[in-house]
């Protein structure tokens, strides 16, 4: 992890405490959709909201229950073995191995009585599609700070102009930072996002939420 440490934020002072990014890599198909898709590589980074700095990691791989065998195509596009989901927890677990990592992780987190932080992804997919989707199809429950999240490509717009719309490792390259490791490994993709955000907030821009679930409708009494 030490290669690939954030430094020191300059930019300016952040609405939250920490930033927990996330990159979900689920069970695919070449050239089809596959139903339903299930997340099978849970990762996490935690990024100190102060100072860019990454200061946790977590990940678990995760049990697909529908396509237990992942394709020849999944496997080398994300790099993830059959030995590895086989050996793996289901969803719901690996949900709450995050959110104990999570509350001890900032456990620390100087004498406040609440710790804001704010999850961030690469794009919208990770918490308002693929997370949520799985959860509601399984029925299972999920803590509620991924119910809203910042859109790094957005911050990114504001940071490096005219960037169009760009993949993670062009954006990551278009901030002048180094590619390491594997493309489409969650835990790869999490950790490179962290330094973009890091890279970002060092620039001057203000991470604020970008994206939210709608709330359930009521229920009719």
């Amino acid at each position: 992890m030490a290669a690939i440490m954030a430094g020191r934020g300059q930019g300016l002072e952040q609405d939250f405490d920490f930033f927990v990014v996330v990159d979900f890599e689920p069970t695919c198909v070449k050239d089809a959709r596959i139903f339903p898709q299930e997340i099978i590589e849970f990762p996490a980074v935690l990024v100190d909201g102060a100072t860019g700095r990454i200061e946790s990691a977590f990940r678990r791989y995760v049990r697909p229950k529908h396509h237990p065998v992942l394709t020849q195509f999944c496997r080398e596009l994300t790099g993830i073995r059959q030995e590895d989901v086989d050996g793996g927890v289901d969803l719901g677990e690996a949900l709450w191995l995050h959110d104990a990592w999570l509350k001890a992780a900032t456990a620390g987190a100087g004498n406040k009585r609440r710790v804001r932080l704010a999850v961030v992804t690469w794009g919208d997919w990770d918490c308002r599609s693929m997370l949520e989707f799985e959860c509601r199809f399984k029925g299972i429950e999920k803590p509620s700070y991924f119910d809203q999240w910042i859109n790094l490509r957005v911050p990114f717009q504001e940071a490096l102009v005219g960037g169009g719309r760009v993949n993670l490792q062009e954006a990551v390259r278009a901030a002048g930072l180094d590619w390491e490791g594997r493309l489409h490994c969650g835990l790869d993709d999490a950790c490179h996002t962290a330094r973009l955000l890091a890279e970002i907030m060092r620039r001057g821009v203000k991470m604020t939420i970008t994206g939210s679930l709608a709330p359930p409708p009521p229920v009719q009494q």
